[in-house]
């Protein structure tokens, strides 16, 4: 990457506090959410020994909890609370790295497969309902993951978020959820009735990758950034966010390759096809 140093404020960023309970709080959710999943697979393999759970998905979803407790947990949050690059790293870790790796675990169809019939039922009449078919959708996704970045970093947007720890934990969840919603829509592997076909998911796949690169670009040159940092902080935040947005986005990608499934009737229509 390259461009012109910008000239920028070269103080840091108000610092978060969270004291004993900023550390104590999220590891305990993390530490409730990895068993509460654990607990489901153990379920749903008693209920069903011959298929049971694939191992590879509890990994998944357990990588995951461990990229977020990386992301939330010292020493990296320590460390982004006084200097802009830890907070992009966080912000990698948080919306792209670890969300595909939860979203990988397949936790709605765990979920369903431990729920008694009548329940698994009303959450699949959930799922196939309107407001699920519009968050499950990738263009839904890709505004939310995405369209925050230019206000974030070209506003003063940022350091107002940053000032108070409750706001910036919002910030986090915001991307935390964004993520999860386009990784879902783009290569989830539990049920998704309003996803659309692979290229339509490639095309938003493309727009977001696009939107990094342009977004770390002007972050670079100090086009608009509102963010009062250092100029070497905001500079290497930026190349943070174009190599490490386009690693994750890559692993996307991938991700939706392994999960592609031909639809039944493409199959069966070339099926029944006969030779030339």
């Amino acid at each position: 990457m390259g461009g012109s140093t910008p000239h920028m404020h070269t103080h840091p960023h108000h610092a978060e506090g969270g004291g004993v309970l900023g550390i104590l709080l999220p590891a305990l959710a993390l530490l409730a959410c990895a068993c509460g999943y654990l607990l489901l697979a153990r379920r749903v393999r008693r209920r069903n020994p011959v298929r049971g759970w694939n191992p590879w998905r509890t990994a998944g979803f357990c990588a995951g909890l461990l990229l977020l407790a990386a992301a939330v947990l010292p020493p990296l949050a320590a460390f982004a609370h006084g200097d802009l690059r830890g907070h992009m790293a966080q912000h990698l870790l948080i919306g792209m790295y670890a969300p595909l790796a939860l979203v990988l675990g397949a936790p709605a169809t765990l979920v369903l497969r431990a729920l008694p019939a009548p329940r698994a039922r009303r959450l699949t009449a959930f799922l196939h309902s309107g407001p699920a078919r519009l968050l499950a959708h990738p263009v839904t996704g890709l505004l939310l993951s995405t369209g925050s970045l230019a206000p974030l970093y070209f506003t003063p947007l940022y350091d107002a978020v940053t000032a108070r720890p409750a706001r910036h934990w919002l910030l986090h969840a915001h991307f935390l959820l964004a993520g999860c919603l386009f990784a879902h829509a783009v290569a989830g592997p539990d049920p998704a009735p309003a996803r659309p076909g692979v290229r339509a998911r490639l095309v938003c796949l493309g727009c977001a990758i696009a939107v990094h690169a342009s977004v770390a670009q002007l972050m670079y040159g100090g086009f608009g950034v509102a963010v009062d940092a250092p100029v070497t902080q905001v500079q290497g935040a930026a190349e943070l966010m174009y190599y490490g947005g386009d690693i994750a986005e890559l692993l996307l990608a991938a991700a939706l390759v392994a999960t592609w499934r031909p639809a039944r009737g493409a199959v069966a229509g070339r099926a029944v096809r006969p030779a030339r």
